[in-house]
């Protein structure tokens, strides 16, 4: 072997060595990243926004995988978490689910039963009623046909617990229940987890009364109405 071949072995060599140093090298920061980082776990991502109020399903999320150390204590790495739960508010396309963003569907308790009725948008919901709410249930009646009839606004059912609140929708000509509210043009229906007497009550109400509106019920709030303060006509304030 020649001087010549001589350097080129060596420089071949040199060569060899410094490819394993550079390897060793990405290895090493590799590494080293991984141990900044840390493990991956599980998360889930919306794939469109979802409105409020509406019960989640699987197939609304994406999953994806992200360092552990950059999730939040709060988010979903379960889809089995969200059974039975409804975004408590609109959530965007894109976000990652958080706990802090569901709460569990009302359920009906013992004895009760769901009854929907359609609210007139412009006097009854307001974008502030949702399920869990607690309302108020009023409902005005015109006078009859005798001269003693007097116009009447009366409270049907007081604390009235919101399960469900649905999308807007227009009205079609004729739609309303009610020949005196036909001039409403769009209306919510709203569903409600009430007795057999209350529901009774509603469904007469939402057949015959010319409106019916919900007051939203501060929380925490059990105060009783009187009985002398469930109807209410003019001829009281004269």
């Amino acid at each position: 072997m020649n001087s010549r071949q001589r350097r080129g072995v060596i420089l071949l060599v040199l060569s060899a060595l410094c490819a394993l140093g550079a390897f060793a090298g990405v290895l090493s920061v590799i590494r080293d990243v991984k141990e900044q980082v840390g493990p991956e776990v599980t998360a889930y991502r919306l794939k469109d926004d979802i409105a409020p109020y509406k019960e989640l399903t699987a197939d609304q999320f994406e999953r994806i995988s992200m360092p552990e150390r950059w999730l939040s204590g709060t988010a979903v790495t379960d889809l089995g978490d969200i059974r039975g739960k409804i975004a408590v508010t609109r959530l965007e396309e894109g976000s990652l689910l958080q706990r802090d963003m569901i709460v569990d569907r009302p359920e009906l308790a013992a004895g009760q039963q769901e009854i929907a009725i359609m609210i007139d948008a412009s006097t009854g919901v307001a974008g502030k009623i949702a399920p869990g709410s607690r309302v108020n249930i009023f409902a005005t009646f015109g006078a009859d046909d005798s001269d003693k009839g007097t116009d009447q606004s009366k409270l049907i059912v007081a604390g009235a617990r919101v399960i469900d609140v649905g999308e807007l929708t227009a009205l079609e000509p004729g739609q309303s229940s009610n020949e005196r509210r036909r001039t409403a043009t769009e209306a919510v229906p709203i569903t409600f987890a009430l007795g057999t007497a209350d529901a009774q009550r509603v469904a007469y109400a939402e057949s015959f009364a010319e409106h019916v509106r919900l007051a939203l019920v501060a929380g925490g709030d059990d105060t009783a109405v009187p009985p002398g303060d469930r109807t209410y006509t003019l001829d009281e304030d004269k």
